[in-house]
């Protein structure tokens, strides 16, 4: 079997800001009904099937940044971390987890706007812009980071599923098929696979952060639950079915989503390294 060659920083940054792109544009629309579904006003409420591209525009500022910030960062990661061979694994989660706190200093102000204007909480013909006005206004700049650490509580677990399970899968199929690198659909499936897998398993802390991004009130003048006592509330007043409400969604999104996130980067960083 041929050696793999290893991408540079930079090859990384652009592969990654392309795969991010397209992925959250494709696939937007679901990634609004699930959002909907989860909100704690409803999925008609919030607006139903009406207007699944509001919001594009946020997504359109931080995809490409902050895929590119995860990629460069996860490739970076591998190569520094010391484990490799049977501990292969834990390098792969321990780099994918440094990479989602990287990536989520771009993408979680993106994704509060995103997550209110899907839910029409500013009303339904506010831009995206007025959306980011409306947030510095009412709560500054930590206003943006509502829900962060909500969010890194979700994406490390998943990152921690999703990605030694895709690079275990590209591997067995690397010695099945005698060839490196794999074609970039070969891949596309290894991240649809791994995916889906890690994204219906944190579904309950996927709904704790879209509840955490909705909730308006200032923590600085009243008091909100914590995260602990919200998840309690969710169970106690909405039933277990709640905390995995969007759960097809949700599954459906990134599973289609890895396919296109991991294959489109697999294809750019080895057009890249082959120019």
């Amino acid at each position: 079997m041929a050696a793999e060659r290893k991408p540079t920083f930079v090859q990384s940054l652009a592969a990654g800001g392309l795969a991010g792109t397209a992925v959250d544009l494709l696939f937007f629309p679901i990634d609004t009904v699930k959002t909907r579904l989860q909100s704690a006003q409803g999925f008609v409420k919030a607006g139903g099937f009406r207007g699944i591209y509001k919001g594009v525009g946020s997504v359109v500022v931080g995809s490409a940044p902050g895929a590119a910030a995860f990629f460069s960062t996860y490739e970076a990661m591998k190569h520094l971390i010391p484990l490799h061979d049977q501990l292969a694994p834990v390098n792969h989660m321990l780099s994918a987890s440094v990479a989602e706190v990287a990536a989520c200093l771009i993408r979680v102000p993106t994704e509060v706007i995103k997550t209110r204007m899907q839910t029409s909480m500013y009303g339904a013909s506010t831009s995206s812009f007025k959306a980011a006005t409306l947030v510095l206004q009412h709560d500054g700049i930590r206003g943006f980071y509502r829900g962060f650490w909500t969010t890194i509580m979700r994406e490390i677990p998943f990152t921690s599923l999703q990605f030694p399970l895709y690079e275990f899968l590209k591997h067995r199929l690397s010695i099945y098929l005698d060839r490196k690198p794999l074609y970039a659909h070969e891949a596309a499936v290894c991240g649809s696979i791994a995916g889906g897998t890690a994204a219906a398993l944190t579904t309950p802390l996927d709904v704790l952060k879209t509840r955490v991004m909705l909730d308006l009130r200032d923590p600085s003048k009243q008091q909100v639950p914590s995260l602990p006592m919200r998840f309690r509330q969710i169970y106690v007043q909405e039933g277990a079915k709640a905390l995995f409400a969007g759960i097809v969604p949700r599954t459906m999104w990134i599973s289609a989503g890895g396919a296109v996130f991991l294959g489109v980067y697999e294809w750019a960083v080895h057009g890249f390294m082959n120019t």
